[in-house]
């Protein structure tokens, strides 16, 4: 019998009705004993490290997980972590960076409707988590949501009701789960020692670029923050025409130390910078990096653990470009 550790963090699978709206309310203990068929293939001891709404998860929070998985690592063969759906794939992506070459799969799931609702997709999320959880050849971080097991670093939230809520963003789903039985389509097993770390620097901007922005909006990032990801248009690119010039105000962030990062608001298929004068001008004058087929919320989190290194400009540079758990496949770069 695989040993599985459950850690409840809170969300919507274990909220109750309160006169403020749902709030996280149920225990881990009660949410394992709403799977009793789970006795039959692992054995699950519970931790309650939250119960809190996902909305109010933060870097801390993803530094506590993933210190409690590294305090029970040697004692478990898989562990599932029950968190809110809205931050979950932004959960999934850190914890990706926070522990790598894990040769134990690490399971978020959660749920679109309360353990608590007569219909609800909660029992079925769990069950499959904890089944996932057991699977041999398949370490690292995942998110298993509807009957799918998607890779931590390239889950993303598409929808706000359905219980499909969850896709896999430029990299293939790695198993479909049902009844028990597992169709896995993608195995990882890594060589060397799983590695834990211990710090991330929080100091990131996400700027979704819209017709009409006022350039000015950078000295003020360049001064609260050391990285910046802009979600720029198409293939990427920054507007320079006109009296709104964005690559005027990149020598100031380069000066201040800012790394600036350019991804695409296009879910799918990725950035490319050397396809338009846009994009060419801003990585030739003032090397913005580019994310490339990364999910936003990977690209976020790696500067957020990259950044927490303190690494100097050229190697921080070199491990953005660096593939960690599959999160960059499209990188010419280097």
């Amino acid at each position: 019998m695989k040993r599985v550790l459950l850690i409840a963090t809170g969300g919507t699978i274990a909220s109750t009705q309160t006169e403020h709206g749902l709030a996280p309310g149920i225990t881990s203990r009660e949410l394992y004993e709403s799977v009793p068929e789970a006795q039959s293939f692992c054995t699950i001891d519970t931790v309650q490290l939250l119960n809190i709404d996902s909305t109010n998860v933060q870097p801390e929070q993803w530094l506590l997980m993933a210190a409690t998985i590294e305090q029970h690592y040697d004692d478990y063969d898989g562990f599932v972590i029950t968190h809110g759906t809205d931050t979950m794939a932004y959960t999934s992506a850190a914890l990706s960076y926070l522990i790598q070459q894990s040769n134990k799969p690490i399971v978020l799931t959660g749920a679109q409707k309360p353990l608590v609702d007569p219909i609800t997709d909660a029992k079925k999320n769990l069950l499959d988590s904890l089944c996932f959880a057991c699977q041999e050849r398949c370490g690292g971080v995942f998110v298993v949501f509807s009957g799918r097991a998607i890779l931590g670093t390239r889950a993303k939230k598409l929808k706000t009701k359905s219980y499909a809520a969850f896709s896999s963003i430029n990299y293939p789903e790695v198993a479909l789960i049902d009844q028990g039985r597992i169709f896995q389509y993608v195995t990882f097993h890594h060589t060397e020692p799983v590695r834990f770390y211990h710090k991330l620097l929080p100091e990131v901007f996400l700027l979704k670029l819209i017709p009409g922005m006022d350039p000015a909006i950078l000295d003020y990032i360049g001064d609260h923050y050391r990285a910046l990801v802009i979600e720029s248009y198409g293939a990427g690119g920054l507007p320079f025409a006109h009296q709104r010039n964005f690559l005027d105000k990149l020598q100031t962030l380069k000066e201040r130390g800012c790394h600036v990062v350019v991804a695409t608001q296009a879910m799918l298929e990725g950035s490319d910078l050397e396809v338009y004068e846009v994009g060419r001008k801003a990585m030739a004058a003032y090397d913005v990096l580019q994310a490339h087929d990364m999910t936003i919320e990977a690209a976020v989190t790696k500067l957020m653990w990259l950044l927490g290194q303190d690494l100097p400009d050229e190697e921080l540079r070199r491990q953005f470009n660096t593939p960690v758990a599959q999160d960059l496949l499209n990188c010419i770069e280097t």
